[in-house]
């Protein structure tokens, strides 16, 4: 496997995996209640959702990401497809301060493909993380937490709220492009789970 020929020398870039669209529907829906609610939230696009397994850099060199690939292609074909049962509404570092508003995850394969995951992008040179994987799915950012009171409630109202399960059957390493209008995901190389 490799990267197409024509890439800038440095790029944001990530590891992920994406999520069946009746999990991302349910999503969008959710997105769509708490978007009516406050203002000073940056909200995820529902064709944007996914779970990041490794973030790489805001300015990756291109070189570093090639060689990569192979790491990342032997994971996955150490990995069989698994399921992830998306579910529980929250904040980081919590509701009272938040920068983030997060849907859960819950799956024990999940958390062993991103330990492996991150021990391969350190054995590359990547920095390691300085926090433990959490899993979850970012659906807004916090800018202004004044906007943020109303919402909060449909955030605690929505807490336990499950929004299905998805089956995972690959990882995608994605380029990120920022914009004012908001991120665009190139996916670079796909790697599917063979095991």
């Amino acid at each position: 496997m490799s990267l197409p020929e024509s890439l800038p020398d440095r790029m944001r870039a990530f590891v992920a995996i994406r999520l069946a669209s009746k999990v991302k529907d349910a999503l969008a829906g959710l997105i769509e209640e708490l978007s009516r609610t406050g203002r000073g939230i940056s909200w995820v696009r529902p064709g944007n959702l996914h779970l990041t397994l490794r973030f790489l850099g805001g300015s990756v060199q291109t070189q570093r990401l090639r060689s990569l690939l192979a790491s990342l292609e032997k994971i996955a074909a150490e990995t069989s497809p698994f399921t992830m049962k998306v579910g529980g509404v929250g904040g980081f570092p919590s509701l009272g301060r938040p920068r983030v508003i997060w849907a859960g995850l819950k799956s024990p394969e999940l958390v062993e493909l991103a330990r492996r995951v991150e021990a391969a992008a350190v054995r590359h040179g990547f920095e390691p993380e300085e926090r433990a994987f959490a899993p979850h799915l970012t659906i807004g950012r916090v800018h202004d937490p004044r906007g943020f009171s109303h919402v909060r409630r449909v955030v605690e109202e929505a807490r336990d709220r499950k929004f299905g399960a998805s089956r995972t059957e690959s990882m995608t390493l994605y380029r990120s492009i920022l914009s004012p209008a908001g991120a665009n995901y190139d996916a670079l190389a796909k790697f599917g789970f063979t095991r």
